[in-house]
């Protein structure tokens, strides 16, 4: 069997370069003794250059900024570390790091009620707050090809395509500091990733059947999802 020249991280058993609890003069592992899907075995420049951008200024702030908010997610306890901040609170947190004042949310219009209390919350906070819905501009999804009988309000009913890229636009031309994703469908999320100019992340992400925690359907795998771990015909 031919060996596999792709990086396969996913797979590793070793955490060798987690390297936790190690000490500082023993360094990292050695590469000899790792697997060949390393990518430090497979694309060595590829760390080289990275190290070249984590070196300018504005990156290593960026960077050593985000650390500390990881660090800052957990306490040391007698009985070991525990995690103690939620997402929106990290969030809040690392915005007032960096200095954020203005930040932009990118919603679903399916979570109308979830965008507001975010946008509440982040108020409440002392940010300024710009919001933009995915269905903003009413564009009927003849548009982009739909057929009648694609559209999940039915043939003869209008129905808005999701504009993501209209909101990457909007949140680019209100200068925001950062943008926020809130529950974007797959693919719009895509879109509105690749035609964002301002730092992105993302607080939630689309699942209509688990209530947003599509990490669910993995724990559940072995069993109530066994269905996903079948192979195709």
């Amino acid at each position: 069997m031919a060996e596999n020249r792709a990086p396969q991280c996913a797979r590793c058993s070793t955490k060798a370069c987690e390297n936790r609890g190690g000490r500082m003069s023993e360094g990292a592992p050695p590469l000899d003794n790792l697997p060949g899907f390393f990518p430090m075995k497979l694309m060595p420049d590829v760390f080289d250059r990275a190290a070249a951008e984590f070196e300018k200024p504005a990156v290593r702030e960026f960077a050593r900024l985000a650390s500390v908010q990881e660090f800052q997610c957990f306490e040391r306890l007698s009985d070991g570390l525990r995690a103690k901040l939620p997402r929106i609170e990290e969030l809040i947190q690392f915005a007032r790091k960096c200095g954020y004042k203005k930040l932009g949310v990118a919603h679903c219009g399916g979570l109308m009620k979830e965008a507001a209390m975010l946008s509440d919350i982040l108020e409440k906070n002392g940010f300024e707050i710009v919001s933009v819905q995915c269905k903003a501009g009413c564009v009927p999804k003849e548009e982009i090809g739909i057929r009648a009988d694609q559209k999940i309000v039915g043939p003869e009913n209008w129905e808005s395509m999701c504009n993501p890229i209209a909101q990457a636009m909007i949140i680019n031309r209100a200068q925001v500091d950062m943008a926020i994703m809130l529950g974007l469908c797959i693919g719009h999320d895509t879109l509105f990733i690749k035609y964002c100019d301002v730092p992105l992340t993302v607080l939630a992400v689309k699942d209509r059947v688990l209530g947003h925690n599509p990490l669910a359907a993995l724990y559940h795998s072995d069993s109530y999802y066994q269905r996903l771990r079948r192979k195709l015909d």
